[in-house]
This record gives structure tokens, C-alpha cells and sequence, in this order.
């Protein structure tokens, strides 16, 4: 059976609904294939929250202002540079005028919640989080006559000279004017994660000890047939969306309630007891992502986060209770750790600490002295019972590795646009994040750019000739 459409979006979570949305608004016939099952539907942004958002003044969920320059320097500062200032940009902008149009889809927003995340002014919330958002706007599709078909996944792609021409699902091909590939990065494909990361000096496969903090149906079959077809690609294979979770989180589809989000309130050993890195570095939005790399570097690819009872209700409490002590070395004891090591390196640090006005609201005074790895902020000794511990370990959101754009979306051959395959979303992010990440703008890229690909798509439809009728 062939099935014809104007537009084919291979993909179901944000970035391939905001394309599906607007090629239909554009008069295309669409149709959206999602490998999950429909109970799974929405991939990785089934899990988010919010959308980072450039605005000149207060709006109603967003507090003061949050200008396309600062958040460029947000951006730039994560990225370390790595990042392509136009796409950036361009990212940023449409952030500033995109929730009018969610909003017509069903989004609703709520102001930020409490805790360390500090969002009130640079992130939109979206009320009843990221699977209230694909659910909103998988009604508006189904509404507006995008046909939708769950358990998809798309095995392959036939491509001429840079030319979509079809993609088959097993024996079944479906054509199409256009295709645009919105199917997420390959971050739940183990084998190619392994060959990514590949052997430590320690001896270790690193990436047999991440857990996959989304979809487990991000597989990356297309990237990589795209990257055998010769299509540009962008990125490096071992950078990520990659966060420190709770060791105890599932293989798959934790979320963000696996997250630990007390590392800048107290510190973080590894298994030999030894801190590594500042914990106070910059406001946790901004750092949060760094840990999970972090942690991956270490022996085992394990941390501890070790906070003590001032740092009780200052940080959203994670899904799993810490292991509870009433002093530091039965905490090390509980926890598996070396109490000697484990002790000198708090009794180093709680020396270390010059506490000025401690506030974790802004980045302040509290920091040690003469003391490697430092904590630049924050820096408080944990000297008060009863003291907690995480686990951590890695979790990977979403792979860096991508296809190469421009502001068309355009899948790129040999620099060369097609005419008519687009990318979207995580296939295309590393353009924008070349490593590193800030909360809230994985959404502000997939919004960006699956809007931009359903009305190229469309445009491109429209062009090539006969126009097939949405069913």
C-alpha cells in the first residue's frame, strides 16, 4: 500500500507537532508518524515543564524582562561557544512571540514553581507540564485533519540526489511532496551510545551506566542512514542534554522528577570520597546539565550529592528520599564511601568556607578559600545533623549530534539544500547547542524550528505540483 500526502512528519513530540500544525494551517494534507504507541506518544517532551522565553517586559506568567541579549549570553556561555549565533538568534526570537500561537493550540501556562531553579523571569511553565502540552496538541491536530499514526517507527527513507521521494515502515511506503524529520536524537540506542563513548583509562564502558531520562523510542535510525546518505551533519556524538539523576532512576522515561537539585547547596564526592568540581559555579538552570557529564567522567560513573539540614526545603525534593544520617562518617558508612577520605574532604571544605550573607537567590558572597576544586558560591559548611546523600549517575535527555541546517530547515548534501526534506528539534539542535544547555531551551529550538519546517514544507508542497486533499 502507498500512501500519498503533501506532507510526511516522521516524529511525535513538540517540534514534529508544531511542524504538523503549521503545514496543516498552510492548507497542506498531513500526516505524523509517531514509533511510540499512543500511551507513550509525545517522545521527550512528554517530560519537560517549560520554554525558555526572550521578553521585553513583564507577561503574564513571565516576571521583569529577559532580552534577546542576555539570553544570547546565556546561551553562549553554556555552549562555550559552540553554538551558531544566527540559529541561535533566530531560536531567541521566536521564543519571544510563539505562546499566542500555543496558546490557540490548547497550551496553557502557570507562573514557575518554587525551588532552586530560579525561572520566574526567563521560562514559561506550562500548566499540567510537557504531557498536558503534546496532548493539547495532538487534539488540535486531530481537530484540524492531520492524520496521526502511533506505533510508526520508519525503518528507512528512499532519497534521490538529496530528494525525499518515500519512507517505509517495514514493506509499506509512504510518499509524499515533503518530509520533515522531527524523530529525535539516538540517545536510547545503547550499542551506538557505547561506540560514542567507547573504553575509559579505568577500563570502563562509560555509557553502560547511563539511564535514559526520556523516550526509549529515540533510536536514531534516520541519523544514521542520513549520515550514510551523505547529508551534512553537525555536532559531537558524546555531547548531550545530560543531567546527574538519582542512581535509583528506571533505565527509561524517568523524567525530571529523577533529577537531584541540591548539588549547589551542599557538595558532591565521587565513590572515592573526593569532590571534583565547584558545586557553586553559576546559578543552577545554567549548570544543572554539566553534572550529568561530570559524574559520567568519574570511577563508576557515580556521584554523591551530601547536603546537611540547612539546605532542607531550599531545593524541589526529589522522587526518592536521601539516605539519612545523624553524623558525616555514619553517612559515609551508609553510603559505601571511605570514612577517612570521605571526612578529610569535608573537614578540608567546612574549613575552606568564608560564609558572608548566605542567598541562593543571587550569586553570593559564600565562598572557600585556598581550596581545589573551589566553591565559588553558596559555600556553607555541612556541619549541621541530620545529614543526607544522593547517588547520582548520568541521565541523557537528548543527543547533540544532528543534521546540519539554516534558517530553512533544509536537510543539507555536500552544502547543498533540498528542496524539500526539513529537519526539526533534537536532529537539529546541536546547530544551536554545541554542548552545554540551559533550562527550557531544547523546547525554544523545537518550537522555533518545527514551525518554521511546517511552513516550509508546506510551501514546498505547494510548489511541486498536484495538491493532495487532507482526508
Amino acid at each position: 500500500m502507498t500512501v500519498d500526502v503533501d506532507v510526511l512528519v516522521i516524529g511525535g513530540g513538540n517540534a514534529a507537532l508544531c511542524a504538523a500544525l503549521m503545514a496543516r494551517e498552510a492548507g497542506a494534507s498531513v500526516l505524523l508518524l509517531e514509533a511510540a504507541p499512543r500511551e507513550w506518544r509525545g517522545g521527550n517532551s512528554a517530560h519537560t515543564r517549560n520554554l525558555r522565553c526572550m521578553h521585553d517586559a513583564p507577561q503574564d506568567v513571565l516576571t521583569e524582562a529577559y532580552s534577546e541579549e542576555e539570553f544570547w549570553q546565556d546561551l553562549l556561555k553554556v555552549t562555550g561557544g559552540q553554538t551558531d549565533e544566527a540559529l541561535a538568534r533566530l531560536t531567541i526570537r521566536a521564543s519571544s512571540n510563539c505562546r499566542d500561537w500555543m496558546r490557540r493550540h490548547g497550551v496553557h501556562f502557570q507562573p514557575s514553581l518554587s525551588g532552586t531553579l530560579h525561572l520566574s523571569r526567563t521560562n514559561a511553565f506550562f500548566m499540567g507540564g510537557g504531557k498536558a502540552l503534546v496532548n493539547a496538541y495532538y487534539r488540535s491536530a486531530e481537530q484540524l485533519g492531520v492524520q496521526i499514526r502511533y506505533s510508526a517507527p520508519v525503518d528507512r527513507l528512499e532519497l534521490k540526489d538529496g530528494h525525499f521521494v518515500a519512507a517505509y515502515i517495514g514493506d509499506e511506503r509512504i510518499t509524499a511532496k515533503t518530509c520533515v524529520l522531527a524523530a529525535g536524537g539516538f540517545e536510547s540506542n545503547r550499542e551506538w551510545l557505547r561506540e560514542a563513548w567507547g573504553q575509559n583509562e579505568r577500563g570502563e564502558w562509560p555509557s553502560d551506566n547511563f539511564a535514559i531520562r526520556g523516550t526509549r523510542f529515540n533510536r536514531g535510525v534516520l541519523l544514521k542512514e542520513l549520515m550514510q546518505a551523505g547529508a551534512d551533519m553537525i555536532g559531537d556524538p558524546t555531547q548531550a542534554h545530560m543531567v546527574a539523576i538519582d542512581a535509583r532512576a528506571p533505565l527509561y522515561d524517568g523524567g525530571i522528577c529523577t533529577r537531584i537539585d541540591c548539588v549547589s547547596l551542599g557538595v558532591v564526592v565521587n565513590r572515592e570520597g573526593r569532590r571534583f568540581y565547584d558545586e557553586g559555579e553559576d546559578f543552577w538552570p545554567k549548570r544543572y546539565a554539566i553534572w550529568g557529564r561530570l559524574v559520567a567522567q568519574q570511577p563508576g560513573q557515580v556521584g554523591y550529592s551530601i547536603i546537611d539540614a540547612k539546605a532542607a526545603g531550599r531545593f524541589m525534593p526529589p522522587v526518592f528520599p536521601g539516605t539519612r544520617a545523624d553524623t558525616l562518617p555514619d553517612l559515609a558508612q551508609k553510603l559505601g564511601l571511605d570514612v577517612p577520605t570521605f571526612m578529610q574532604t569535608l573537614n578540608d571544605y567546612n574549613a575552606a568556607c568564608r560564609v558572608g550573607t548566605f542567598d541562593h537567590t543571587v550569586l553570593d558572597d559564600c565562598h572557600t578559600e585556598d581550596l581545589l576544586p573551589a566553591k565559588t558560591h553558596w559555600a556553607r559548611p555541612v556541619d549541621k545533623g541530620p545529614f543526607y546523600g544522593y547517588a547520582l549517575k548520568p541521565g541523557v535527555t537528548f543527543t547533540y549530534l544532528g543534521l546540519k541546517t539554516d534558517e530553512t530547515t533544509a536537510v543539507r548534501f555536500g552544502g547543498v539544500s533540498s528542496d524539500n526534506l526539513f529537519v526539526a528539534g533534537e536532529m537539529m539542535a546541536g546547530n544551536v547547542l554545541g554542548k552545554g544547555y540551559t533550562a527550557g531551551v531544547g523546547m525554544s529550538i523545537g518550537t522555533a524550528f518545527g514551525r518554521i519546517a511546517g511552513v516550509q514544507s508546506a510551501q514546498a508542497a505547494m510548489k511541486s505540483g498536484v495538491h493532495h486533499a487532507a482526508a
